[in-house]
């Protein structure tokens, strides 16, 4: 039966110009008497429909429906889901022909929000007409609650859009520049956000509960985009905005018709009966249903790629809005467990929170301690990360274990990071390795960071032993990633002499420019970390290029050399060639002989032909 009237239909659609469906339009508008056109009417919006057709449909019903909008009854599945007795028709409204006319109008105005749905998300509709529709139901949600706003329509509205299988970026741009301004609708859009968040949590998503309903992975993870991507729109128009209100509002009714004007005079004294939602009482209520909005969003199982979105941004676009920053200290402390990537995004958040929430997290510098590999300083997000790892690092209560030890891993790694990698090392540790700058040989040299004497081990020692005592050990374990561990306070930076004959020029003469003593703490300077934090090889490059060279080293020889190493690089060897007779009188050719010097017997010359 479905089909033969869709067959009908279509005809009739063929056979129907625009300019018949104008004077149906009219004559609906005009009388009571020429309703039937409605569902006519009705069956020319759709996305398969030709936009001009669709169009001039959609104008008409809006004006028919807008005038009564208020009187219609609660929907059908309104009524269905209300216990209270008060909602339910009694037996002589159910008999009365007006009650039975609004009742079957309201059932079309509900097939036509639904159709007006299924337009604005389908990718096969006009951008012109996606426009129309929405202006269209944002118009219904401003005046089908009595002078409230309809939570209803714009919460279909919301979970059309995010339940959408295609792109929405067309729809959410119109909300973003035309309707999220208003304080009202950025309210309630967290309000169904919140809604649609709980209710993918109680059914059970892939990664919850897998004996609940069966969505697949990648239909879910689709939802959490959307739910992300609606979030971030809201986020991205709250400081451009005021708290004017999109329903109830005045200035607009002049505009109207008499029939409408005495609509809107029915919902103002509806207002004193019910408890209307100001922009003052909004306002005070938007950062709890921010934060609920936020926090069930978060204990959803999110991709990997809205995890990181959400990492990245949560500092900035959501801490300042919640009610309650340390809410998040749960997902911010796990996301810091989890290591590599994430935690780094994830420091930035939790720095706030403990510097100024007040959150508390004793394992703080040793996740960061174990933060410090290769692989940071190649990160993406490598510059953020090191300026808050100098301002962990400036605390005035920080354990002197602790500097030595973010000292010496910082100093390891300089020596093997790329070259914009050792620029960090003297912005982050130039104040806090003073007492690492000369080897320490005295006793007290010998306590480890826990404050523990080893002296009273040195007698068992044996012999094999004594050459930990001797000059050139390091008492430092890089591969610990315990900083109390590491042996830190026992070690030198002997890392610098390195860096001062780094093979990359700039990170040498950086380090020869510092002249000061840094062993004396008035005379060392701070550097500002901001200047190298995103230093890469083109950076280094560019620097380069742009600097005026006085002097180019060329390979010239005032003498023409005769060996191909100068004996002063090579101490107590020598290249040149010296003939050796062998018992039958020749030279023996490839020959090597080492002649030790009289009165030494550690060091010997070697003759390398």
């Amino acid at each position: 039966m479905a089909s033969v009237l869709s067959k009908k239909q279509k005809k009739k659609q063929k056979n129907t110009t625009l300019s018949h469906l104008k004077t149906l339009g009219l004559e609906l508008l005009s009388s009571r008497a020429h309703i039937n056109n409605l569902p006519t009417l009705l069956s020319f919006v759709s996305s398969s429909s030709p936009p001009q057709y669709a169009l001039e449909s959609l104008l008409s019903l809006q004006a028919f429906f807008t005038p009564v909008l208020s009187d219609l009854p609660p929907s059908s599945t309104s009524t269905s889901t209300s216990t209270s007795t008060s909602t339910k028709p009694s037996a002589s409204a159910a008999d009365d022909p007006d009650f039975i006319y609004r009742t079957w109008l309201r059932a079309k105005f509900d097939d036509f929000v639904k159709t007006l749905l299924d337009i604005s998300v389908s990718p096969q509709s006009d951008e012109t007409l996606k426009e129309v529709v929405l202006d269209t139901l944002m118009e219904f949600v401003k005046l089908g609650n009595g002078g409230r706003l309809n939570s209803a329509i714009y919460h279909k509205l919301i979970h059309s859009i995010i339940h959408s299988t295609t792109p929405v970026n067309f729809v959410l741009d119109l909300l973003v520049s035309k309707y999220f301004k208003y304080i009202d609708v950025r309210y309630f859009t967290y309000i169904s956000v919140e809604k649609i968040s709980r209710t993918l949590e109680e059914r059970g998503v892939p990664g919850t509960d897998r004996n609940k309903e069966n969505h697949t992975k990648e239909s879910t993870e689709h939802l959490l985009h959307k739910i992300h991507q609606v979030l971030s729109c809201v986020e991205g128009s709250v400081d451009k905005t005021d708290n004017e209100m999109w329903s109830a509002s005045e200035g607009e009714n002049e505009n109207l018709s008499g029939e409408q004007k005495e609509v809107g005079k029915k919902r103002k004294s509806k207002k004193h009966n019910s408890k209307v939602l100001s922009a003052s009482s909004i306002a005070k209520r938007m950062k709890l249903k921010f934060s609920k909005a936020w926090i069930s969003f978060l204990r959803l199982p999110l991709p990997l790629d809205v995890y990181k979105d959400v990492l990245v941004s949560l500092h900035q676009a959501v801490i300042p809005h919640l009610s309650n920053p340390v809410i998040l200290c749960d997902f911010l402390t796990k996301s810091y467990d989890i290591g590599g990537v994430i935690s780094v995004m994830a420091l930035s958040s939790l720095f706030i929170l403990m510097t100024q929430h007040g959150l508390e997290y004793p394992n703080f510098y040793e996740k960061l301690y174990a933060l410090l590999t290769p692989s940071i300083f190649m990160a993406k997000h490598r510059s953020k990360f090191f300026q808050l790892l100098d301002s962990c690092l400036k605390s005035p209560l920080l354990p002197a274990y602790l500097a030595a030890a973010f000292a010496k891993k910082l100093s390891r790694l300089s020596i093997s990071v790329p070259p914009s990698g050792a620029f960090l090392f003297f912005p982050c540790t130039l104040s806090k390795i003073n007492f690492l700058t000369s080897v320490q040989e005295d006793d007290e040299a010998a306590k480890d960071e826990t404050g523990a004497d080893k002296s009273r081990e040195d007698d068992a020692r044996t012999a094999t032993d004594i050459s930990v005592r001797k000059l050139g050990i390091d008492h430092f374990n890089d591969e610990e990633r315990d900083p109390k561990k590491s042996r830190a306070m026992r070690s030198s930076v002997w890392e610098i002499d390195t860096l001062r004959h780094h093979y990359c020029p700039p990170v040498s003469r950086f380090v020869l420019s510092l002249e000061n003593d840094l062993t004396v703490r008035a005379k060392t300077t701070e550097i500002s970390i901001q200047d190298f934090s995103s230093g890469s090889y083109s950076t280094i490059f560019g620097e380069e290029i742009r600097r005026r060279v006085k002097q180019v080293p060329l390979a010239f020889y005032k003498a023409t050399p005769t060996s191909l190493f100068a004996e002063s690089e090579f101490a107590g060897w020598t290249f040149k060639y010296e003939d050796k007779k062998n018992k039958y009188g020749g030279a023996e050719a490839n020959e090597t002989t080492e002649e030790p010097k009289k009165g030494d017997h550690n060091t010997a010359k070697r003759q390398r032909i």
